[in-house]
């Protein structure tokens, strides 16, 4: 079970709790189906990180998701952080969550028998979080700040008491239907539980536990009071649930029952105070058909050429691609959380192009991973959203693992401006393609729209989170060079596209160019191929090209390995800059054994896969040996400390 959320703009106006209840709030939409949380992982944008309030922003966020999970215990174990201008004022904040159920012991969120009592479980309702729905829907300003109550204020321990309990609950088969109080509080929860089998629903705000005094019925139906969570219990069970919640420490009180009415009623004693049809809430509100139009800059920016920009392909600016913060290491971020508790964790953040789980008891392991480039997507909605799923895919493929299926965050502006409705259409057929494609159903998501400020939207960010299956934990794979004089090659080709490239962004100042075409049947078959080279253990190590390009890939590889290498890509007469950072998609750098090759270039063929041999593993420099340019050679020790100190470096 798994599922991917945002909590943004609670984020942007109070980042510590704001991702701490993010958190929260993802964990509980695990275990309300009766999984135990295993892992978690996370998608995050800031502005500029030389800029003393995203700093602040970014701290905070990252303090909070680390407190948070720690606290319960739960490994989080990968993700990716971005930096970018768009997100300035509107941070990304995306949180996903992945658990294990006995699919014999899944449990619904559905009201099915009139009469049923309704259960509020867990902490006491407050006065935080009202309104909270409605501020996650408003483009942020200057008197955002105003809203800070409207952010929730979250209590892992309380969650950690609530996970138990209501594991236990699902264990003893005394839940008919369960249900996180998200968005909205007891109003959306109550509706959407009745609404799945079309039943009404009666609700005593006064027997609501309230830790404030004077809560008018209002207040205690929209708070978003977090570690709470709504149950209907099995005939006759109410009374054993309330048991075993007292054992917890933890409230469980009946306020209310299922009606066949199909009414939504909410009484204060015995006054009602509002009524109104379920259906009114849920499915038979109205669905807005917008009209997108393309946006002007989108023709401009594709037509934008690099050809008359210097070729910069340089040992200072590989270095400075390493040391850029969306490319450096993110160990400043992970060392501050918990990725190894529980002892599941065989691929560590920093190691490979995906988590990797093990499963108790089995030889079997799950990979994990989030994918999303924000800056291919507003160059490219189309392009970009495939593009998401790709990498995802290629990541996964990269540790050994055939990807399952996927959940989705959709980041975008307002849904009211044409241009940004245009790039939500665009990303989602892009994704929908590729899915289908790949084989990779999407199972659940979140959509976060008004992601925008004064000065304009952000990047479109339709956030990709994929989980794929190991068959043998033992033909796992990581990006770290392991051997000295073993062969390294690339998968895929070798493409010279600079469209939406770091490179073109950071070296030149432009965000610009037609972002390179992916080609779907390929990667399908590139990641069956890189499958069947992990089964057969022909490959040391294994890392995609993307941020930063074959450049930066090859960087990382040496890096991870502690051990450097000498390649001569073929130029064919191209610029060494388009071969050395482009970001074309599906594409792979491997190093394996000299007497592996044959076997592997024997399998290239046979899947249709171009296969280049760049050079070997070995020594203490990274050497790019251009054809008709001048040598390039970078010390490990350099490299390795611009890489692993640029966030460090910012954030002191």
């Amino acid at each position: 079970v798994f599922k991917i959320e945002s909590h943004n703009h609670p984020s942007a106006i109070e980042p510590y709790q704001g991702a701490a209840t993010g958190v929260g709030g993802i964990v509980r939409d695990i275990f309300t189906m009766g999984a135990r949380p295993i892992a978690m992982l996370n998608s995050l944008r800031f502005g500029p990180l030389d800029e003393t309030r995203v700093k602040a922003l970014f701290s905070g966020v990252v303090k909070g998701i680390g407190d948070y999970g720690n606290c319960l215990g739960i490994p989080t174990v990968g993700g990716e952080v971005y930096f970018n201008a768009s997100y300035r004022g509107n941070p990304l904040v995306n949180a996903m969550c992945v658990g294990l159920v006995r699919q014999d012991e899944i449990a619904l969120a559905v009201a099915n028998e009139v009469g049923s009592p309704i259960m509020l479980v867990g902490a006491r309702t407050g006065r935080d979080g009202i309104h909270g729905a409605t501020f996650a829907s408003e483009e942020l300003s200057e008197s955002s700040a105003e809203k800070r109550p409207s952010v929730q204020v979250g209590d892992p321990f309380m969650e950690k008491l609530l996970i138990e309990a209501c594991l236990e609950l699902i264990k003893e088969d005394l839940v008919a239907g369960m249900q996180d109080l998200g968005a909205a509080g007891l109003t959306s929860s109550i509706a959407e539980t009745a609404s799945k089998k079309g039943l009404g629903v009666a609700v005593d705000v006064l027997k609501v536990p309230r830790r404030e005094p004077g809560m008018t019925p209002y207040e205690v139906m929209l708070s978003e009071s977090q570690e709470r969570m709504l149950i209907v219990p099995r005939k006759g069970k109410h009374n054993r649930i309330t048991e075993i919640f007292e054992k917890w420490g933890l409230d469980a009180v009946v306020i209310g029952e299922v009606t066949g009415d199909g009414l939504f009623k909410v009484y204060e004693g015995q006054e009602l105070r509002g009524s109104v049809p379920v259906a009114a809430l849920t499915e038979s509100c109205p669905v807005y058909t917008r009209e997108g139009q393309e946006p002007v800059y989108y023709k401009k920016k594709q037509a934008f050429s690099w050809a008359e920009l210097p070729d910069e392909c340089d040992s200072q600016t590989i270095l400075a691609l390493l040391a850029s913060p969306s490319i450096a290491s993110k160990k400043w971020v992970y060392s501050q959380y918990d990725h190894q508790v529980m002892l599941n964790t065989v691929v560590l953040p920093g190691q490979g192009d995906a988590a990797v789980l093990r499963i108790k008891g089995h030889d079997k392991g799950i990979g994990l991973v989030t994918d999303c480039n924000g800056r291919m997507v507003y160059l490219d909605p189309f392009r970009g959203g495939v593009m998401a799923v790709c990498e995802a895919a290629r990541n996964l493929a990269c540790v050994g693992a055939r990807p399952l299926a996927l959940t989705n965050c959709l980041n975008f502006g307002s849904p009211e401006n044409p241009n940004i409705y245009w790039q939500m259409q665009q990303a989602i057929q892009g994704m929908s393609l590729a899915a289908r494609t790949l084989n990779t159903p999407v199972v659940s998501g979140n959509v976060s729209l008004y992601n925008e400020t004064e000065a304009g939207a952000i990047f479109p960010t339709p956030v990709v989170g994929m989980v794929g299956l190991i068959e043998n934990l033992e033909n796992r794979m990581d990006m770290a060079f392991k051997n000295s004089g073993e062969i390294i090659v690339i998968l895929g080709g070798l493409r010279t596209e600079l469209g939406g490239s770091e490179y073109l962004a950071l070296i030149h100042d432009e965000e610009s160019g037609e972002v390179p075409a992916p080609h779907l049947e390929k990667e399908k078959v590139l990641i069956d191929l890189l499958l069947e080279l992990s089964a057969r253990k022909l490959l040391s190590s294994c890392h995609d090209v993307a941020d930063g390009g074959l450049a930066v890939t090859l960087a990382e590889m040496a890096i991870a390995g502690s051990m450097g290498f000498a390649v001569s890509p073929p130029i064919n007469g191209q610029r060494a800059d388009e071969v050395m950072f482009s970001e074309a998609p599906g594409r792979i750098v491997a190093s394996l054994p000299e007497s592996s090759l044959a076997e592997v270039e024997a399998l290239a063929r046979s899947f249709g896969i171009e296969l280049h041999r760049l050079g070997t593993t070995g020594g203490g420099l990274l050497q790019y040996k251009l054809e008709g340019k001048a040598d390039i050679s970078v010390a490990l020790e350099q490299a390795a400390h611009s890489w692993g100190e640029a966030i460090a470096c910012h954030m002191s």
